[in-house]
Formats: C-alpha cells, structure tokens, sequence
C-alpha cells in the first residue's frame, strides 16, 4: 500500500491557493484514476482504490498546513507502513513556478506542512514532490502562498498534470530514477 498526501488548507476559500496545489494535484490524481475523495479519517478527507495492482490511499489531512503531520502519523501509524511508502505532495517556494522534483526528504526548508511532519513522525525519511510555485519579488511570501494562481498559470498545471500524474504512476510501479527523469526533465 502507498499513501500519497497532499498538503493544503481546507475550506473553500483557500481552494485556488497556491499553498494549496498539493490538494488541487491529488483531485487530478483522483479524477485520472477514478477515485473519490469522499471519506474521514485521521483528521483528513482521503480516497482509496488501485493503481495496477498497487493500493493507493489519496489523503488530504484537514488539519491546516502547519499541523499535517498530525494527520499523517496517525495514518502511518494505523496501518504499520515504512516510510518508503509515503509521498508527500506539496508547494515549494524555492522552485520556479512548473518546476517539479520527487526526491526523498532531507531537510524541512522551512515548509512548515513538512515541519509538521517531521515533528510528528520524527524523521524526514519519506518522498516528496515539491511542486515549484516561485518565490515572490515583492509580496510577503505568507500573502503569496495565500494567493490565487493567474489564469496563465492555471492553464500551466492543466496541461502538465498528466506529464507529473505519470511520474507519480513510475514512482507507484517503484521505479525512482524513471520517475525522476520524467519529472525533472520537462517544464512546459
């Protein structure tokens, strides 16, 4: 079993955020594959179905960004899974916006939905695709992340998630350096 986490805020208002396009990926992901995200558990909406023959479970904690580890752990907890098994989808401020990199985690980088996480599980040994979104020239960064994508931008991620939905398949089918090759080597 594989647990793919996207990480965001809940509510309605943050829906279009750019903090939240780990949760706007996980609804692509969902919709490709034909799941609904229509169940609680843990503190979070989550879907489950398969991949190939791969059990998949599309989690979306409801604990706010800072406090997804919460989630997370319990998830990890409940069903006895090594790290290895989890991947964590989330905004990266220090990635160009449409830049994407899948790698296992190593630091926090000041993410604070990944603080939480480590916090939470005690380590950062779990994967990652750190979704670029850009660093803002001027804004705050808290006001950027909390803003909406242009509509420029919003055409970008819907014409590259199915390029970022099939490295996230190789990644399922347990093969990391093909998953990273496609992902690391296109921006649209």
């Amino acid at each position: 079993m594989k647990l793919i986490v996207g990480l965001g805020n809940p509510g309605t208002q943050y829906q279009k955020h750019r903090h939240n396009i780990g949760f706007v990926f996980l609804d692509y992901l969902a919709k490709r594959w034909g799941f609904l995200i229509d169940r609680e558990k843990f503190q979070s909406c989550y879907g489950e179905g398969f991949y190939k023959d791969q059990k998949v479970l599309l989690i979306k904690p409801q604990t706010y960004m800072n406090l997804s580890g919460r989630s997370v752990a319990q998830w990890l907890q409940f069903y006895k899974l090594d790290p290895k098994d989890l991947l964590v989808i989330h905004d990266e401020l220090d990635l160009a916006f449409g830049q994407v990199k899948l790698h296992r985690a190593s630091s926090t980088a000041g993410h604070n939905g990944i603080r939480s996480l480590k916090e939470n599980l005690g380590h950062t040994d779990f994967y990652r695709l750190r979704l670029g979104i850009g660093r803002p020239a001027r804004k705050s960064v808290t006001n950027f992340v909390l803003s909406d994508f242009s509509k420029e931008e919003e055409q970008f991620l819907e014409e590259n998630w199915p390029h970022w939905a099939e490295g996230v398949e190789l990644f399922l089918r347990e093969d990391l350096d093909a998953a990273q090759l496609l992902l690391h080597s296109k921006r649209a």
